[in-house]
């Protein structure tokens, strides 16, 4: 294994980039390539055994492309996928489900936790019980929030549609007495803003993405995998099964630069 072959992350459209956002910044030598199926997102409304399948086909894209590790930056991919992703490949995988639950736990002040994800995370009951096996007294309230994803990957995130959908999604939980919630889908910082607005400033809000890179700088060092000493920054490729235009508007603009530039990939039916 050579430490600078590149780190794979794997999302269902361009949630993850939220992750790589972080990664760039905890991880400024390290290689990184990304792949967003952004042709068939979302992926929450579908099938647990679609999902696998999709996950599937993108890890063995990116395992032709030499990666050391895989980071399945999406909730729905690793609720259902990570476990025999995991099993499988030679090398580390990664999901955000474990990093966000320990977050919000060590947040939390009055053990009313929320959670918003894809129906796919929130049927899942992944965090919940991964929450309850910390916690056994922690009260928790999931809510699914189907309509974020598309305004996402529509690059609608500042728009006044979208302060409306959220403020009407979230409002089950305006009355719950939350002081922690777990953005549990990588889509979602993108509106942080404008949750935050919604919830109060007296809510706690946790990003499980980026929370995640924090366990995979632990992990390159603990598997001796870090790219050190290199005379550059790390490089990112990025793919997309859809629009390369729209892909690589809302990359430049969340990872504020003007480089990106994304390959177009095929994957199965997509």
């Amino acid at each position: 294994m050579n430490n600078t072959q590149p780190i794979g992350f794997i999302d269902s459209g361009v949630g993850g980039l939220t992750v790589i956002k972080e990664a760039m910044k905890q991880l400024p030598n390290e290689n990184m390539i990304y792949l967003g199926d952004t042709a068939r997102c979302p992926y929450g409304p579908r099938p647990a055994e679609q999902v696998v399948a999709y996950t599937w086909e993108m890890t063995r894209f990116l395992m032709k492309q030499g990666i050391k590790m895989l980071v399945i930056a999406c909730n729905t991919a690793t609720a259902v996928a990570l476990e025999e992703i995991s099993k499988e490949l030679p090398i580390p995988v990664i999901g955000v489900i474990a990093s966000g639950t320990r977050a919000a736990v060590k947040a939390t002040k009055n053990q009313q936790i929320g959670i918003i994800g894809t129906v796919g995370t929130v049927n899942s009951q992944s965090y919940e019980q991964a929450i309850k096996s910390r916690v056994a007294s922690a009260t928790v309230f999931s809510l699914a929030c189907p309509k974020f994803v598309p305004l996402v990957e529509s690059n609608q995130t500042n728009s006044p549609i979208a302060k409306k959908i959220v403020a009407e999604t979230l409002q089950p939980l305006q009355n719950k007495k939350i002081d922690t919630l777990i953005l549990g889908c990588t889509h979602y910082p993108l509106l942080r803003p404008i949750i935050q607005n919604v919830m109060g400033k007296d809510v706690q809000l946790v990003d499980s993405g980026a929370e995640t890179i924090s366990e995979v700088s632990m992990l390159l060092d603990y598997f001796s995998l870090v790219s050190l000493n290199t005379p550059e920054p790390g490089k990112l490729v990025c793919y997309t099964t859809g629009s390369t235009k729209m892909f690589d508007e809302i990359a430049n603009t969340w990872l504020e630069r003007t480089d990106i530039q994304s390959k177009q990939i095929q994957l199965g039916d997509a």
